[in-house]
């Protein structure tokens, strides 16, 4: 009981301006985006002049992390949850959610983080 008490009180706090986490796990349908477009986007906005993205063309650089395989792993960005709705929030604004991030606001729309996330969510 104690444990689950400690897990809400964080919550009491929060007004409009400070959602909780999606701890969800609620998938972005495969269908829903275009892998074509997805990979433009990734190479319009410059995510691989920090990040490797398998079927993306750019520099191998090692500034951010490798994004193969990023369904696998736990956390996104070292702080939330691996969900596909925490990875559209994280791609819409890292430095909101980590003000330590060197990931700068790309300045996303929704569709595009949503188009982004489910095309990372799919890379093997």
């Amino acid at each position: 009981m104690l444990l689950g008490m400690m897990a809400i009180l964080p919550l009491a706090g929060c007004g409009e301006e400070n959602l909780p986490l999606v701890s969800t796990n609620q998938a972005i349908s495969p269908t829903s985006t275009d892998m074509a477009h997805a990979r433009q986007l990734i190479a319009e906005y410059g995510c691989v002049a920090c990040h490797t993205v398998p079927g993306v063309k750019g520099p191998a650089t090692m500034v951010g992390p490798p994004l193969e395989k990023l369904a696998l792993r736990g956390y996104i960005g070292g702080v939330l949850p691996n969900t596909a709705d925490n990875l559209v929030r994280w791609l819409l604004d890292p430095p909101a959610i980590d003000p330590k991030t060197a990931m700068p606001d790309m300045g996303l729309s929704n569709e595009d983080a949503r188009d982004i996330a489910a095309y990372l969510l799919g890379l093997d």
